[in-house]
């Protein structure tokens, strides 16, 4: 019986990431996230000695610049999928010239997307954000005047970052966090507290961050002597068949991000209406909750890697075999950060400061997206790299639509508004969405239609 069971098991021993590989390409990522949010964390107590108003100002602006970061983000992935791709297939050379490819579009287009957000400033302010105190409007503006500077650098970083991790090295994107986060927080640290600059003393550190990371990172990609780099001399020339695969992806991909965080934008505007309370309390909520879904966001970008080059392989038993391995750590990993985050929700909340009413807020929302991240958070989130990195795109971005519209506004309209839930229940509209979504992209995982559009 014993011998049977074992012949029972899938030989593994030809299979492209050993367990070393797959724990060296996770442990990076899961440390790159964790001080990513624990900067933003920090950044976001010291911004909240200056007040609830600056605490609403910095949420609010970071929702807009959420949804830009998400749409390079989206791009790089393109580019990423496309590079594994072509490394699992062993073409070397075209993953090199898709990487100068994404490095061109993306410092061309962000600079674009800098001189729009400058334009479209007004708009920002007085429309998207709603009716709010004249001191969070104050606030708003000063950090969007400063942060909006950083797009084509934070665009640029993405992009390097996630060409480091189509070949399986996330350890120079977790360096580069490391750089990135200790100027932000130094930077905070002696401007918000020495300068007492309030949030034009998070904003500073912030573009300096940037700034850094994307030059260096820049400068790491043009090492020759690397799977994946840029071809030097750089050619300033787009190649329109090779930059079709990269936005064949990335756009879909944006879109679905993009549709995503507009929702976001849209549903806090209605969360604007709710009063100072709640609105603080949804941005230290935001905060918190970054913790409760940090390792499903390190294992996304893992899956990405590994799935991208068993494609391009050919072999898609390896697929299933990583998605499921890489699911199931998800879903252990989830329940030991939520336990944690919940042991230690009584201290967070204090070191905000928070009035009782917001800290009453924050208390609910955080039980209430435990209990969702644990259970539906991996299928909704990281199932669907498995298609991205696959090339199925335009499902997630059509379901991504259907869903945010449906589920994540009209619910939220219909809990927090016309029920009088508040603030809890946008966040209860929010989690109806992941269940849709969860649904759905399990029921096409279980089918094989997304293993016909490897690019």
């Amino acid at each position: 019986m014993f011998s049977a069971s074992k012949k029972s098991l899938p030989d593994t021993s030809g299979y492209l990431f050993s367990n070393h590989d797959l724990a060296s390409l996770i442990i990076p990522l899961v440390i790159e996230q964790i001080l990513s949010i624990t900067v933003g964390f920090a950044d976001s107590m010291m911004v909240a000695s200056a007040g609830e108003a600056a605490v609403s100002a910095v949420s609010l602006v970071d929702t807009v610049f959420v949804l830009l970061i998400n749409l390079f983000a989206a791009l790089a992935t393109g580019g990423a999928v496309i590079c594994g791709q072509n490394l699992g297939k062993h073409h070397a050379d075209i993953a090199c010239k898709a990487a100068n490819q994404l490095v061109l579009f993306t410092g061309v287009f962000s600079v674009i997307v800098m001189a729009l957000t400058y334009l479209c400033r007004p708009f920002i302010l007085h429309v998207v954000f709603g009716r709010i105190a004249d001191d969070v409007m104050s606030d708003c503006n000063i950090y969007l005047l400063i942060v909006t500077a950083s797009i084509p650098f934070i665009a640029l970083y993405n992009a390097g970052a996630a060409l480091f991790r189509s070949m399986g090295d996330s350890k120079t994107a977790m360096y580069m966090s490391l750089i990135m986060n200790a100027i932000n927080l130094g930077g905070n640290a002696l401007l918000i507290y020495g300068l007492h600059l309030g949030v034009a003393g998070a904003a500073i550190p912030t573009l300096i961050s940037r700034m850094t990371a994307a030059l260096i990172i820049l400068k790491m990609l043009a090492r020759q002597n690397q799977q994946v780099h840029l071809v030097l001399p750089f050619s300033w020339k787009f190649d329109v068949p090779l930059l079709k695969k990269i936005l064949g992806i990335g756009i879909p991909n944006g879109l679905e991000n993009s549709m995503f965080q507009l929702g976001k934008i849209l549903v806090l505007s209605m969360a604007s209406g709710f009063g100072t309370a709640a609105i603080a309390a949804n941005a230290v909520s935001n905060n918190i909750a970054m913790f409760q879904v940090l390792p499903g966001s390190a294992v996304g970008f893992a899956v990405l890697t590994v799935v991208s080059q068993c494609v391009g392989a050919g072999d898609y038993r390896q697929v299933r075999f990583y998605t499921r391995k890489l699911l199931i750590f998800t879903y252990i990993a989830k329940f030991v950060i939520n336990a944690a985050v919940l042991a230690l929700l009584p201290v967070m909340i204090r070191l905000y400061h928070l009035s009782p009413e917001a800290a009453g807020y924050t208390h609910q929302i955080i039980w209430y997206h435990a209990a969702c991240v644990v259970t539906i958070w991996p299928l909704s989130f990281t199932l669907p790299n498995t298609l991205r990195a696959s090339s199925d795109v335009r499902y997630p971005m059509i379901l991504a639509i259907v869903s945010m519209w449906i589920f994540r506004i009209g619910f939220s309209w219909l809990l927090g508004v016309k029920l009088g839930w508040g603030i809890f229940g946008i966040w209860v509209a929010m989690t109806i969405d992941w269940l849709f979504r969860a649904i759905c992209f399990t029921i096409r995982y279980l089918g094989n239609r997304w293993q016909k559009y490897q690019s």
